[in-house]
């Protein structure tokens, strides 16, 4: 191992085991099942409402676990109850199989979104306990969600009829996220599903492709949340200027797994770009970290959270700029590396009660009272970095 990393290996199996037991002892709901995301310092629930993508991100997270780790009865157990939380509760059947995005702590449907990201985390879930159970149905199950989204990506009628966000008629959108996170979940699905990889490699090629094609600023050194059908940029519209760079930071590494499928050096290098411009954009040189949004002309950021810290992000940058150094052995990349991981550790973890606190201040201190988890922040992010870089030093 490079001398500069001999320091993080012990913290990052530290805070894992830290992390996982903080969300066993506090987040399983032992009366309903499924976890319980809004969580105080102390681990406290503080909201009984349950997110359904924590649902499906939790189940991912401790099935991974156990590939990773081997077997274990309470990661096991804590999966299938999100697993089955899910089926019994959180599926509209009555509209094509369209998921819940909140529901109440026993599994009354309380919101639906536009978005396919409670499907998403659905398909991830199951593909992920396939793999550890060898149980068909969740291969079904995963199969089905992973072609709902599709169909709904390629613009087919939704059945839950919200329509764009946006009125298209007037300013037609399309967004990073979709793209991303389905590029993403066609790996997980291949992995889990090799007889079927031509499939899954096709969607991921188009997604590679939306990506490269519409979101990539390359002349300008940005890749966008939001542009026009062909990729256009409006720099008059503040919801068209925004930048997010954990989003384009975590697409960075979706791309560099991507490229090292296909044995593709050009495509590495695009996710090796798409990362650094991210990276130096979004870095705060007065008080460190990456700032939650900027606009990429400089204008005032309409998001109220633009000069936030997040505990993702930082994630994002740990998974990429290691992933980045593991394929190239570029020194640039161990130094971000290592300038990420010493403003990280500094800041988020929470040395009193365990795990990290997911919102800061723009001067890195947590905001009051401080939460460990929400609708938003749960058992995966945190987890899925600890895990990856933990896999990522042992090589």
């Amino acid at each position: 191992m490079h001398n500069a990393l001999q320091a993080v290996k012990p913290w990052v199996k530290e805070e894992l085991s830290t992390c996982v037991h903080f969300w066993l002892d506090h987040g399983q709901d032992r009366d309903f099942g499924g976890v319980l995301t809004c969580l105080d310092q102390a681990g406290a629930v503080y909201s009984t409402d349950k997110s359904v993508w924590m649902q499906g991100r939790c189940a991912w997270t401790f099935s991974r676990l156990c590939h990773v780790y081997g077997e274990n009865a309470a990661w096991r157990a804590f999966a299938v109850s999100c697993l089955d939380f899910m089926e019994a509760h959180c599926i509209n059947r009555d509209q094509d199989n369209r998921m819940y995005f909140q529901v109440t702590r026993q599994g009354q449907p309380l919101r639906q979104r536009r978005y396919s990201f409670s499907e998403g985390f659905y398909a991830m879930a199951n593909a992920e306990f396939y793999k550890l159970s060898g149980i068909s149905k969740y291969m079904d199950r995963a199969k089905a969600a992973y072609d709902l989204i599709w169909r709904l990506n390629q613009g087919e009628a939704d059945p839950a009829g919200f329509g764009p966000k946006v009125n298209a008629a007037t300013r037609p959108l399309r967004g990073l996220a979709g793209p991303m996170i389905y590029l993403n979940l066609s790996s997980v699905m291949r992995d889990a599903d090799p007889e079927n990889a031509a499939t899954y490699t096709q969607r991921a090629n188009q997604c590679v492709e939306d990506i490269l094609r519409f979101h990539r600023k390359k002349d300008r050194g940005m890749t966008l949340e939001t542009v026009g059908p062909n990729g256009e940029y409006d720099p008059e519209v503040s919801m068209c200027r925004i930048l997010n760079p954990g989003h384009a930071i975590e697409c960075s590494w979706f791309l560099m797994e991507e490229a090292l499928w296909r044995g593709c050096g050009a495509l590495h290098q695009e996710a090796e770009d798409i990362m650094m411009d991210a990276l130096t954009a979004g870095w705060d040189e007065e008080y460190g970290g990456l700032l939650y949004f900027q606009d990429a002309e400089g204008h005032p950021p309409e998001s109220y959270e633009h000069d936030m810290k997040l505990w993702w992000p930082h994630n994002e940058a740990l998974i990429a700029t290691l992933m980045a150094f593991r394929n190239t052995g570029k020194q640039m990349y161990l130094d971000w590396f290592l300038r990420v991981w010493e403003y990280t550790r500094s800041v988020f973890p929470d040395a009193r009660y365990g795990e990290w606190f997911g919102y800061l201040r723009r001067d890195g201190q947590p905001t009051q009272p401080a939460a460990k988890g929400s609708t938003f922040k749960g058992p995966f992010h945190l987890p899925r970095m600890l895990l990856m870089l933990d896999q990522m030093l042992d090589k």
